[in-house]
């Protein structure tokens, strides 16, 4: 973390985005865990404890009373998970100030921004209303959706990669992967993946990987989706159904009907596509006029 707060400079500094102070003439204010989850969730900070703010925003010491009983409480609160949902800070990360030509002493709290996979980070044991994000000099209560956003991104894999443990390499369609792989390589001829073998091909666009389970490649759940066969995918897709239909007129209910579940063929994306596809431009008419017998 950059040096938000250094003592020297302590009179050149006014409440902004990174940093809060707050007087803790009391002990430990409740609006302290507020600016720990928002700092945590944006970019990080420094909370200033025994400080106050003149009107024109300048601080001053206002002096702790017993620092170190402060310290153990703020250490003892922020250690009780239906207080604060994750610890963040390291032993150093608090520390103790005595300001020079006083008897006050002030206490830094250096808070890190939380990594994706710890977010959000929330209050009073309520995941809705105690996170809070930093904007400005504010603290801000998170909206649903931007809480649901980082609850989604906690993910460090996508549910695409997610290795499907009981699918064995063998339950892949073969045509379909030399389907695909030929697409590929008329779209990129010479790429250097058109040196890989099947298995490492596969393995380096995500449709198998390795489980940590039996440590044995399987395929991913975009690997069944996009080269399985319908019968294998349901398994593991249960409402997995790909309905395509031609629908000229409202009298006649289609002309031309394409389902994932019809046995005819693998049902999988990757040939669902391309049989679409196929059908679509079969009969688009491409107009053109002729102009001194040539078109």
């Amino acid at each position: 973390m950059e040096k938000l707060f250094e003592l020297a400079k302590f009179d050149s500094y006014k409440e902004d985005n990174r940093r809060e102070d707050k007087k803790a003439e009391g002990g430990l204010p409740n609006s302290l865990w507020d600016t720990y989850s928002a700092f945590a969730n944006c970019y990080g900070g420094v909370s200033i404890l025994g400080v106050k703010e003149d009107k024109s925003g300048n601080w001053h010491t206002a002096g702790l009373k017993n620092a170190a009983k402060l310290k153990k409480d703020f250490w003892d609160t922020i250690s009780n998970h239906k207080k604060v949902s994750i610890n963040l800070l390291k032993d150093d990360d608090v520390e103790t100030f005595s300001v020079a030509g006083t008897d006050d002493c002030i206490m830094v709290i250096w808070v890190p921004s939380a990594k994706r996979e710890q977010k959000p980070v929330y209050i009073n044991d309520d995941l809705f209303g105690g996170t809070f994000r930093r904007n400005w000099e504010g603290d801000y209560h998170c909206t649903r959706l931007r809480i649901k956003t980082m609850l989604r991104d906690q993910a460090e894999e996508t549910i695409n990669m997610e290795v499907l443990d009981e699918a064995e390499i063998e339950d892949l369609n073969q045509d379909s992967i030399r389907g695909y792989r030929n697409s590929h390589k008329s779209f990129k001829p010479g790429h250097l993946f058109e040196r890989l073998g099947d298995n490492e091909y596969l393995r380096v666009i995500g449709a198998e990987g390795i489980s940590k389970e039996d440590k044995r490649l399987h395929s991913t759940a975009a690997g069944m989706l996009m080269f399985g066969n319908e019968y294998d995918i349901v398994r593991y897709f249960p409402e997995y159904f790909l309905d395509y239909r031609e629908n000229p007129d409202t009298v006649i209910r289609w002309t031309d009907r394409l389902q994932s579940s019809s046995g005819e063929w693998s049902g999988n994306l990757f040939d669902f596509y391309f049989r679409v596809y196929n059908k679509m431009i079969k009969d688009i008419k491409v107009p053109f006029k002729m102009q001194g017998g040539a078109d």
